[in-house]
């Protein structure tokens, strides 16, 4: 995989947006906005989601929609980012409504509220959060409910490569695998 946006090929109108929201999250130093790539599958969404903390200095931590059954499942990934970190789920939309729903708080106030016990001795605490980027791969966006939708500000549509970005994929790999 590529380690570095200048060594992903293809996507070039996708690579410039990223450039630019990448110099921004530099001299502003701020986390990046919350990210969804969406489009077929092996056009690069994961490319993209690994390059971006090697372009920022961070961490990524990766899950994926379908290991998320419960809000609970999150914790781990939440509560250990850190700041300016980047949190990639790839599959994003085959998390349940109820995961989702969890994450609304995080990504927006970056804070998360934590049910201790039951009924009426249940209680309530909220947790707050190192400010992080979620990142969200999806071959089906239509799938995530609007208002997750709405919750990320970029959004990235990734097209088929053209014949010639197709043949320097394949030389490239050739070459990592001496058969050229």
């Amino acid at each position: 995989r590529p380690r570095l946006l200048r060594e992903v090929i293809g996507q070039q109108s996708v690579k410039q947006r990223l450039e630019i929201l990448l110099r921004a999250a530099k001299k502003l130093q701020e986390p990046m906005s919350h990210m969804l790539f969406d489009g077929p599958p092996g056009l690069g969404k994961t490319t993209f989601a690994t390059v971006l903390p090697n372009e920022l200095g961070t961490t990524i931590q990766m899950t994926s929609g379908p290991a998320l059954t419960n809000p609970k499942d999150l914790l781990p990934f939440l509560t250990n980012v850190t700041e300016g970190s980047i949190l990639f789920i790839d599959e994003i939309h085959r998390m349940p409504r109820v995961v989702e729903e969890f994450m609304y708080p995080a990504m927006e106030d970056f804070r998360i509220d934590i049910v201790l016990g039951d009924g009426i001795n249940a209680r309530s605490i909220s947790m707050q959060l190192k400010r992080f980027t979620l990142i969200g791969a999806t071959t089906r966006s239509g799938m995530l409910s609007s208002p997750m939708r709405d919750r990320f500000k970029i959004h990235e549509h990734l097209d088929y490569y053209a014949v010639n970005e197709l043949a320097e994929i394949v030389t490239v790999n050739a070459r990592k695998l001496n058969t050229v």
